[in-house]
């Protein structure tokens, strides 16, 4: 059976698998990603790993996968295959798509962003099935957007589109300082990490996380629903910029913080509503695939680059 590999790199671990030509996951396993030892034991096992998964589809299948794709955090550029800047994986200017191809003896090889690699997963097969344009946003640590149009998802000029969650939302000397070196930006005050954040401040608990905010925002604790609603009030202003510019049909929110469930969505489509004036409101909906959108996302890739391969091959001998 023809198949790819798909690769799945977090800061913590490396999802894994065989993709089958129906999205179907096969083998799927999950690997410490090993940042602890330095970014080149990082880079070693993600080719230790591919080349074991190579192994196990040419046994299992009867032939080698016919290509890779490897979702990966940071900037990524697409286009030459470099994982251009991962700060908690110590990557600056990584040629992967070059070292994956060279030990798996040449199979065409892709590379996406995470969050834009989960968002084409989530466009095609999860929650945006059927939508012509759509805006993934997941809240987790940080937050990110992948723009969907069309079935594909817009990469940009330069390989950063959807940066949704560098929007400044608040403004002034007091507002969050950002990693990014700006101030204000949505996931300083709208991710899950920031919802944890202000709910330890709020609680006097320092092992406090976002998690236990909803939990207590159920309960009926008003300290924890004030902080709720500021982040909601924060994540609706960065929306509404985002549904202004790109006028989504759907909206799918993802990651940690999307699990309060209706805790969540209850308060974000009252904001949203309240927030807009002639745009019109997408539908709002979660995120359906969770923890395997990234490496669904990444198989998907793989395949999209064989039909090209297979396009341009065709409009060559022609």
């Amino acid at each position: 059976m023809k198949h790819v590999i798909a690769l799945d790199v977090g800061g913590t671990g490396i999802k894994a698998a065989l993709m089958g030509p129906d999205a179907t996951l096969h083998h799927e396993t999950l690997r410490p990603t090993g940042r602890d030892r330095g970014p080149e034991a990082v880079v070693d096992g993600i080719l230790t790993l591919a080349a074991e998964l190579r192994e196990l589809g040419e046994k299992e299948f009867g032939e080698p996968p016919s290509a890779v794709g490897a979702a990966v955090p940071g900037i990524v550029d697409a286009r030459t295959g470099t994982a251009v800047y991962a700060a908690n994986l110590g990557w600056r200017d990584l040629p992967l798509r070059d070292l994956l191809s060279r030990r798996l003896g040449g199979i065409p090889v892709t590379l996406g962003h995470d969050v834009r690699t989960g968002g084409l997963a989530e466009g095609r097969i999860g929650a945006g099935r059927g939508a012509d344009r759509f805006l993934f946003v997941p809240l987790g640590t940080g937050i990110a957007g992948a723009i969907g149009i069309d079935g594909r998802i817009e990469e940009g000029a330069n390989g950063s589109a959807g940066e949704i969650g560098h929007i400044a939302v608040r403004r002034g000397p007091d507002a969050p300082a950002c990693g990014c070196g700006g101030r204000g930006c949505l996931e300083t005050l709208a991710s899950a990490a920031a919802v944890g954040r202000a709910w330890a401040a709020a609680s006097g608990d320092p092992a406090a996380d976002a998690a236990a905010c909803a939990r207590a925002v159920e309960s009926g604790d008003p300290r924890a629903r004030r902080v709720w609603q500021d982040a909601v009030d924060a994540l609706a202003d960065g929306l509404v910029i985002g549904l202004t510019l790109l006028d989504p049909r759907t909206l799918i929110i993802g990651g940690g913080l999307a699990e309060a469930g209706e805790t969540l969505f209850g308060p974000l489509r009252a904001a949203l509503a309240d927030r807009v004036t002639f745009q019109k409101l997408p539908i709002v909906v979660p995120a359906a695939l969770g923890a395997t959108a990234g490496c669904l996302g990444a198989g998907l890739l793989a395949w999209d680059l064989l039909a090209t391969e297979s396009t341009e091959s065709t409009e060559v001998s022609a």
